[in-house]
């Protein structure tokens, strides 16, 4: 009897129908024909083949299950292979004979055997071009592994999405629909893209999208990305941009203070470019803008409180409700504090009450003042301080021409070197006084509106050319000082502390004189005639009667070495210093 294999082998038959076939015949057949049908010999199966084979029995404690695949050859397949369903004795599975090892033992995989005739199926059914649907199953270098009706097919990481994504491990354990791009039968290997049917969805999502939207349209879209500048919304084939200008009335530093990746969210569509195929959406445009009606809620002069919430070198924004914010320049922040940076006054979070000064609407600008929220310490300035009013302070700093003095915080008042002394030629305040000094002074003028005091030193005291000078020096009077300052036109001779006279060179000899240093030296003493006492010019003129050679080459240590500055008109006009 020709065996029912070798019968079936005569016919020229399709792997499936040879399987088809087979099944029917085992289904019929009888253990003891079955038991004849595995007499066959070994040899008679090619390797590579998949043939039927019998379950001879099963050990879980080995955890492997002995396979008879007919003339008197058997093999072992792992449990593991048979999936959730343990097999029992005598049934049949369709096996992958690979061959017989080195102990005529068969090798046996029934994994490959059904990989094997799921790749027949899906390499049968589908074509490149072809669109598939399977679910992913696990990540591996450079893509992700789909299983397509049992076979698994490579979907690379560039092929997952229309973006680049992160981690497409979230993937996994997912359903995927997607493109075959390439079948490779030799290596049983079918590369497919689920980007090229996103792409052609999305065209197709697009030109229709960009047929029907308007501007002033209410759309809902998906944020697929976020950059400091705004937020990119996927609207259903093409993204819109929210610029972060467009994202709150108020104020805020990054967009993903708002939204974040993937939240669905409702914008407004603000202006559409069909050439370039460009959205501007809006979010905060869906509620009205806080300046509608500002003026009402604001008026200029009103006091309000407010909060800081940016400082910058020129000023602070303090912000009085969520998308109104105002600008107190550093000027309007004090009446009386030098202020060299805002921050010096105050740091963000502040709450700060302040005064609407006036409005830029074109801008939408508001300046603020926080010094108009208190009284101006100026308008009390006459009040405080009346004319000949003797106050102390402290010196805050030195200029060319004066002390400024500091008579309360932020109240200073200018000692100006002309009112220093009554008798002493000051030509820096620094011969006078130092900055730290404590001094008192008399209240000259107040002049509010420019912010100004006058202060004077020598007030304090009598005018000595009204009083003391006139009663003690008289034209005629024979007196000795020393010289302290050699000038072209004469030299100067210091008669008491503060005072000096001039010694003019015409007064020198009866003789012509070159050079007033051929006759004086500084430090020199000398005695003197008073030619000339003028109270309105508070000078004193002298003429020379001897000079003392040998003593005092040098001012004693009370005199000092030179006391005013030069009279650049020259003459014969004496004067002391004041």
């Amino acid at each position: 009897m020709v065996p029912a294999w070798n019968k079936l082998k005569q016919f020229d038959l399709s792997q499936d129908e040879l399987n088809s076939r087979l099944s029917v015949a085992f289904a019929g057949m009888t253990d003891s024909a079955f038991d004849d049908l595995l007499t066959l010999s070994i040899k008679d199966i090619i390797p590579g083949s998949i043939v039927i084979a019998k379950v001879d029995s099963v050990d879980e404690r080995s955890g492997m299950v002995v396979m008879d695949v007919g003339g008197k050859a058997e093999g072992q397949i792992s449990i593991s292979e048979f999936g959730e369903v343990l097999p029992k004795a005598g049934e049949t599975y369709e096996v992958y004979y690979e061959g017989l090892d080195d102990s005529d033992q068969a090798n046996l995989s029934k994994r490959r055997a059904d990989r094997t005739r799921a790749w027949e199926r899906v390499s049968t059914k589908y074509k490149e071009g072809d669109d598939i649907q399977g679910v992913v199953q696990r990540k591996i270098k450079g893509g992700l592994l789909v299983d397509v009706e049992g076979v698994n097919v490579f979907l690379p990481a560039s092929q997952v999405n229309l973006r680049r994504t992160a981690d497409v491990g979230d993937f996994l354990n997912e359903p995927v629909r997607a493109r075959i791009i390439k079948i490779d039968s030799e290596r049983m290997n079918i590369v497919v893209s689920r980007r090229k049917l996103l792409e052609e969805e999305r065209q197709k999502a697009k030109e229709l999208l960009l047929t029907d939207i308007k501007d002033g349209q209410v759309r809902r879209g998906t944020v697929k990305n976020i950059a400091d500048f705004g937020v990119f919304v996927d609207l259903g084939g093409i993204d819109g941009l929210l610029h972060i200008t467009d994202m709150s009335w108020g104020r805020i530093n990054h967009p993903s203070e708002m939204v974040k990746l993937d939240q669905e969210i409702e914008v407004v569509v603000l202006r559409v470019d069909q050439d370039r195929e460009r959205i501007a959406l809006g979010l905060k445009q869906k509620t009205a803008s806080p300046w509608d009606g500002i003026e009402s809620r604001y008026p200029v002069g009103s006091k309000h409180a407010g909060e800081v919430v940016n400082i910058m070198s020129y000023g602070a924004f303090v912000k009085l409700e969520d998308g109104v914010e105002g600008l107190v320049h550093i000027s309007e922040m004090s009446w009386t504090k030098r202020i060299n940076h805002p921050s010096e006054l105050v740091k963000s979070g502040d709450k700060v009450e302040v005064v609407v000064l006036e409005y830029n609407h074109q801008k939408q600008e508001i300046s603020l003042g926080m010094k108009q929220a208190e009284m101006n310490p100026w308008d009390m300035v006459e009040q405080h301080y009346p004319l000949g009013t003797v106050i102390e302070g402290t010196v805050r700093n030195l200029t060319s021409y004066g002390a400024f003095v500091e008579i309360e915080e932020g109240i200073d008042g200018l000692l100006h070197v002309s009112d220093m002394s009554w008798t002493k030629k000051v030509t820096h305040p620094s011969e006078m006084v130092k900055k730290g000094d404590k001094l008192q002074c008399v209240v000259l003028s107040v002049d509010k509106e420019k912010k100004r005091i006058a202060l004077g030193k020598k007030q304090l005291t009598p005018d000595p050319w009204t009083d003391s000078i006139p009663q003690n020096y008289h034209v005629g009077d024979l007196l000795s000082g020393y010289v302290t300052k050699i000038t072209n036109f004469g030299a100067f001779v210091k008669l008491e502390d503060d005072l000096e006279g001039l010694l003019h060179i015409s007064e020198l000899s009866d003789h012509k004189i070159n050079s007033v240093e051929d006759v004086l030296k500084i430090g020199m003493k000398v005695e003197v005639r008073v030619i000339r006492v003028d109270t309105d010019e508070r000078k004193i003129g002298l003429s020379f009667v001897h000079a003392d050679f040998e003593e005092n080459e040098k001012l004693p240590e009370s005199a000092p070495a030179a006391v005013g500055s030069t009279d650049e008109q020259g003459g014969d006009q004496p004067r002391s210093e004041g």
